[in-house]
């Protein structure tokens, strides 16, 4: 599995990595400019990540601008709906109105922080992911 963690905490970014090297390859950025660069990279490679780990709020560009540009970049290159990224927002904000921004724009789901490793692994396996 490949695997994009965007993340400008390090404690939460070290958490997921240290978590997620066990099922896959872990890019790492910690910003929202880096998570649309590696993204693109990826598609361009022809190795497109599996799994996005977005923060909500990153510094240069948030996660939701980031989750919306994926998004648009899939379906311009034609990606069918079930090879898309599955794609995590993480974020320390109860704020609903960008968890549901999120939703709307195409997340697979949300996590809060401080990452709770046993509800994460439940969400990976409902987007059947491991």
């Amino acid at each position: 599995m490949r695997i994009l963690i965007a993340e400008d905490d390090l404690v939460s970014r070290k958490v997921l990595q240290k978590y997620l090297i066990n099922f896959g390859e872990c890019d790492i950025v910690v910003d929202g400019l880096e998570a649309l660069d590696a993204f693109m990279i990826s598609l361009k490679d022809d190795k497109p990540y599996d799994l996005i780990c977005l923060d909500i709020m990153m510094p240069k560009v948030d996660g939701v601008k980031v989750l919306k540009n994926i998004r648009d970049m899939e379906i311009q290159k034609n990606i069918a709906a079930d090879k898309r990224a599955k794609i995590i927002m993480t974020t320390a904000l109860a704020e609903t109105h960008f968890v549901q921004q999120a939703f709307e724009y195409g997340c697979n789901a949300y996590a809060a922080k401080p990452i709770d490793i046993e509800k994460f692994e439940e969400v990976l396996k409902k987007l059947d992911l491991i």
